[in-house]
């Protein structure tokens, strides 16, 4: 029978890598511009890859102008397609998470990215409202990817700077969106300088083959170069025997059975949601509120999409920082603080006719909102180890959920005029975020109340193992993510020390944030 002594330090092969490592072999510094195997590797394979999807999935909305003139569009046509490309995603998202968690990040995400390529190839052919309809919704699924960049960066660095990874690669990501906005535009201009303008409606489709080509190479790239793990990949660890294969219907259950999951997409509905939302619409409103010309439209919509270069890290960093000092409820304010600020801001953006103040309160508002994605995945990593993937993709199908509602509400056909839509949108963010105050940790406390007195971090993670499963030793994963976790206590936490099956035990009191 395997020892219940959850302090125990088991013993686990130590290698040998170019950045300083945990436990877990996870990385414990984050050198941006490193690229050091695997753990830098995969932090930029993950970000260009999931960039490449942002790009594609969002390459129609700066060129709706022509297409709406070429496809004979209505405004509930071109509010529908909307809705398609950030709803197929959802389960998409759902079923990358439970991918992750049973066949590792790199395989997942590249099956994934590789089967929504012909659809943005395609794009090309769309020739009625439904097929652009279609195309869109196909093209959408590759936002699932997201969820293998968190799992990914969650899988290689350690707890104490997992914050600013995740950040960092899902904000260069949704770069892709910002990028898409400045570029689409500039590429038609190109194409039709090239061609003549009696080709106006030929050049938006050859200008879909470029983002196309980019999310093929980005697949192979992932395929050919990333690595799942610090040790090695899931298929390989699992076959040698150095890696437990999980059991399926465990790893769904304690995934949807952990209310934190729900709450943590509803919070992220309401940030990325609201992101992609915006990115549907932003130069269109630009170009048709304001009268500017195509081209300065999407300069004007790119800022709200190029702010992810720096603004989801620093949400990341946010996180950290918060974590450092007050431990987990930190992380838990701050999300709630950054996110409710970016509600206001939005109604703010919302009731103002100035072209200068617009743009003034947009860059504002879009910086927060970002960084209020950076802190989401500042704490979605310690609601489950065992089920990392599915709660990352429930927390990320939420993203794409709370798109669908506030382009349902706001932004399809003529119900509200866009300047009112993202001011009532701004109200469902306020509202909404003060459901976080119900994520409570007991080993960590959550935003109102402290942390249960004489639970610990391993109590908490070998509860989604059974007394079959620790007797074979299959929780020690988990008992090196609690080890590593501990820095989520608050700095002023006291800690105690009490005798269990003769092991010392550490433990925290309450304490206020």
């Amino acid at each position: 029978m395997a020892s219940n002594n959850v302090g125990e330090n088991y013993k686990f092969e130590t290698k040998k890598f170019s950045l300083p490592v945990d436990t877990e072999n996870k990385a414990t510094i984050f050198p941006l511009f490193s690229i050091e195997k695997p753990h830098m590797v995969a932090f930029h394979l993950s970000w260009f890859q999931y960039f490449t999807c942002f790009l594609s999935t969002f390459a129609a909305p700066p060129l709706l102008p022509i297409i709406r003139d070429n496809l004979n569009l209505t405004a509930s046509d071109i509010g529908n397609a909307g809705i398609a490309s950030v709803s197929g995603a959802i389960f998409a998202r759902l079923a990358l998470g439970f991918a992750c968690d049973m066949t590792g990040p790199r395989l997942a995400s590249a099956v994934t990215c590789l089967l929504t390529v012909p659809a943005v190839y395609l794009s090309a052919m769309a020739s009625t409202p439904v097929s652009y309809f279609l195309m869109r919704f196909f093209t959408g699924f590759s936002l699932a990817t997201f969820v293998s960049t968190q799992y990914w960066m969650s899988c290689m660095f350690s707890p104490r700077v997992v914050g600013i990874a995740n950040g960092q690669s899902g904000g260069w990501g949704n770069l892709g969106g910002g990028v898409a906005n400045l570029v689409m535009p500039l590429l038609y201009s190109l194409i039709l300088k090239c061609t003549g303008p009696e080709t106006a409606f030929t050049a938006w489709r050859i200008a879909f083959f470029i983002p196309a080509f980019f999310q093929m190479f980005s697949t192979f790239a992932v395929m050919l170069l990333g690595q799942d793990l610090p040790d090695g990949n899931f298929l390989r660890l699992q076959k040698s025997g150095e890696m437990h294969k999980d059991n399926a219907k465990k790893v769904i259950y304690h995934a949807v059975t952990n209310y934190r999951s729900y709450i943590t997409a509803i919070g992220y509905g309401f940030c990325f949601g609201v992101e992609l939302a915006v990115t549907n619409v932003i130069v269109f409103y630009f170009y048709d509120r304001f009268n500017l010309n195509l081209n300065l439209a999407g300069i004007v919509g790119a800022l709200f999409g190029l702010v992810n270069i720096f603004s989801r890290s620093c949400g990341g960093l946010f996180s950290d920082f918060m974590a450092k000092k007050y431990g987990m409820r930190g992380r838990l304010w701050g999300w709630w603080g950054v996110q409710t600020l970016s509600g206001v801001m939005c109604i703010i953006m919302g009731r103002l006719d100035t072209l200068s103040g617009t743009i003034a309160v947009m860059l504002i508002f879009c910086f927060l909102v970002q960084a209020s994605e950076g802190l989401t995945f500042g704490v979605v990593p310690f609601v489950s180890r065992r089920s990392l993937g599915l709660v990352s993709g429930i927390s990320g199908a939420g993203g794409n959920a709370g798109a669908v509602i506030c382009q349902a509400i706001f932004f399809r056909g003529s119900q509200f005029k866009i300047e009112d839509g993202i001011t009532y949108m701004g109200i469902i963010i306020i509202v909404t975020t003060l459901s976080l105050a119900s994520i409570y940790f007991p080993q960590w406390g959550g935003m109102l109340v402290g942390p249960k007195k004489g639970v610990t971090e391993e109590d908490y993670y070998m509860k989604e193992w059974d007394a079959d499963e620790q007797a074979k030793g299959l929780h020690k994963v988990s008992m090196k993510f609690a080890e590593g976790s501990r820095n989520e206590r608050s700095s002023t936490a006291k800690h105690y020390v009490s005798e269990e099956d003769g092991s010392t035990r550490r433990g925290t009191r309450p304490a206020n944030v």
